[in-house]
Parts: structure tokens; C-alpha cells; sequence
């Protein structure tokens, strides 16, 4: 039962990024989860868009945007190598939502400078945070989810998907 939330500067994504990066990051995520591609699965992958209006991102440095993918998951789902390859997938997701080939034009800043174009070597740009949800404290549905419950759960969904 994942969530993912990114957090982007207006205007930042384009038309065709902002219709497609929640879900594109939802399936990122499952997959690095090992969760079986069911409807029931996708169903809880949450994934949410929080646009930032226009100056309310900025570095000491520039004006050039910057995007935060934080991750919600169950302690255990993840090893370090689904963290390592979540982080990387959900990077070059982002960088793909900002635009053709990882390159997004951005508004003038408040400055009257221009901001950077979003290239595909500006990974750092995008951070990724993984809070993993100590086994007991994860609730839906009025009841307290356990890790081992959504393992047994993932177990038989994928046996129904492969029957």
C-alpha cells in the first residue's frame, strides 16, 4: 500500500508529464515493491501532485526548478536494491515529465532572469525520499495493516494473476 507524493514548481512538467507522471510513478514504485501488476494493487498506490505556485521553490542559488518525489512504503518493502533502482526509475520519470528528452523550458523568474532548462544530466535536481512506515503503525479501512498481511495479500494476488 504505497503512496507517493511529488512536489514540483508551476509549470514545470509538461502538458503530456502532468497527465501521465502520477501514474507512471505509481507503477515505478509497485515495481520496485515486487507487488503484483493487479488492479487491486494499483488501486493502492496512491499518487499525488503538489504544483508549487510560481516563486515558491527557489536555491540560494538559482531559480532553475527543483522536484521532490517522496515515497511512503511499509518498513521491509523495500531492500537496498529496490531503493537504489526506485530512486533511479522515479528520477528519469520526473525528468521525463519535464519534457521531451528530459528537457523542460521554464517561465522567467521573479528575478527577470531566465531560468535553466531541465536537462537530463541535471538528475540532481530531482531528490527522492523513502520513508518507510514502521511495521503497526500503517491503518486503512479502520483496521491496523501489518507488513506480512500485504505480503499474504501480494502472494495471493499474483497467484490469481498468473491462474
Amino acid at each position: 500500500m504505497p503512496m507517493i507524493r511529488l512536489t514540483v514548481p508551476a509549470g514545470a512538467l509538461t502538458e503530456e508529464g502532468r497527465a501521465t507522471v502520477q501514474r507512471d510513478l505509481a507503477a515505478v514504485l509497485l515495481r520496485w515493491e515486487g507487488a503484483p501488476d493487479t488492479a487491486f494493487f494499483r488501486a493502492q498506490a496512491w499518487s499525488y501532485l503538489v504544483e508549487l505556485p510560481d516563486g515558491a521553490q527557489t536555491t540560494a542559488e538559482d531559480d532553475a526548478p527543483r522536484f521532490l518525489v517522496e515515497v511512503t512504503v511499509p518498513q521491509g518493502a523495500l531492500s537496498e536494491r529496490r531503493k537504489a533502482g526506485l530512486v533511479q526509475d522515479a528520477t528519469k520519470t520526473v525528468l521525463a515529465a519535464a519534457g521531451p528528452g528530459g528537457v523542460v523550458e521554464v517561465p522567467h523568474s521573479t528575478t527577470g532572469l531566465p531560468q535553466h532548462p531541465l536537462a537530463p544530466d541535471d538528475a540532481p535536481r530531482v531528490w527522492v525520499l523513502v520513508h518507510e512506515q514502521p511495521d503497526g503503525t500503517w491503518g486503512a479501512g479502520g483496521s491496523v495493516i501489518r507488513y506480512a498481511d500485504l505480503v499474504a495479500l501480494a502472494r495471493g494476488n499474483a497467484e490469481q494473476a498468473d491462474a
